[in-house]
């Protein structure tokens, strides 16, 4: 544990100048958002307005200070919002983590039922439809998904709330609320988790498929053992393995796609926030974001290392 955490503090540390040194060095700041929308700033306003920013610094200059800050778990003040960063992002962070474990969960357990049935159905019907639409939801588009969606379900059928994350104005009981969040949940969690199901649902066949071969397993047959019993209980625990380890790879990938699923519902979440700090340049809120996430992506992986550890204890002997 104490490795891992050396590891992670470690890690974060350089994304957090790596993030830095990327968004300084793009054109622009959010002196010149706030001169274009003034319609016109002399020189000297502008001059003086970057200097109350600090952006007239050295960037080393900037970046000592920044990693200052961080040390001391402040991370600015956002500008646009006219709030402190960490407070906005709090604020955000649990729609984020509401859409992103939905979505996770859904799509581990769907692709752990189809990659079962697909490898228990070799070469059949079955097993062939599953790779087709398991293939289809992988090269969709999520943003293009996202619409389709709400195209059927929000205009056409007028089922499910197709924006937002809550209906304005509904009631304020615990349990309605609840359930107006978790209909408004379904069509972005959809979206996201057809992609990573479909990931999910491949690995899991390929990887039932190879441990069903192994040694242990034909001995297990040969001492008369049942076919479920060998499946549920000797194939099953060895093949979801992988599955683990992906899980952990792609949770980067699902705060990416979860941008753009956000910004096609409507979602309030970090996503969302991210999208609009780029184009409002606003700096301090980007970084801010990008290390909150590149802390939860560190934090879910060293979370995994150690699951893996007690699925495979002969991991945690080496």
């Amino acid at each position: 544990m104490a490795r891992r955490f050396a590891q992670a503090v470690f890690i974060v540390a350089c994304t957090a100048i790596i993030n830095f040194t990327i968004v300084h060095l793009a054109p622009g700041d959010i002196v010149d958002v706030l001169a274009g929308e003034a319609g016109a700033a002399d020189p000297g306003y502008v001059t003086a307005l970057r200097a109350s920013f600090g952006l007239d610094k050295p960037l080393y200059e900037q970046l000592g200070r920044y990693l200052w800050n961080v040390a001391h778990l402040h991370m600015g003040y956002s500008f646009r919002y006219n709030m402190p960063v960490l407070s906005l992002i709090l604020q955000r962070l649990v729609p984020t983590l509401l859409l992103m474990v939905a979505s996770l969960g859904a799509a581990f357990l769907g692709g752990i039922v189809l990659g079962v049935t697909a490898s228990r159905k070799m070469r059949s019907l079955t097993d062939n439809l599953i790779s087709v639409l398991a293939l289809l939801a992988y090269a969709t588009p999520l943003f293009w998904l996202g619409l389709m969606l709400i195209v059927v379900f929000t205009l056409k059928l007028n089922l499910l709330p197709g924006n937002g994350m809550y209906t304005i104005g509904a009631s304020d009981r615990p349990l309605s609320h609840a359930l107006d969040v978790l209909r408004h949940l379904v069509l972005p969690a959809t979206t996201l988790s057809l992609f990573y199901m479909a990931t999910y649902t491949r690995l899991m066949r390929a990887s039932m498929l190879e441990v069903s071969r192994v040694d242990y397993i034909r001995t297990a047959h040969a001492k008369g053992l049942s076919g479920e019993h060998v499946m549920y209980k000797h194939v099953l625990p060895n093949a979801i393995l992988p599955m683990v380890t992906m899980l952990g790879v792609q949770v980067g990938s699902l705060l990416g796609g979860a941008v753009v699923v956000e910004v096609v519902f409507g979602w309030p979440g970090l996503g969302r926030l991210a999208f609009e700090a780029v184009f409002q340049r606003d700096s301090n809120l980007l970084l801010g974001i990008l290390l909150l996430s590149s802390c939860l992506v560190v934090i879910v992986n060293v979370v995994v290392d150690l699951l893996y550890t007690w699925l495979d204890p002969r991991i945690g002997r080496n």
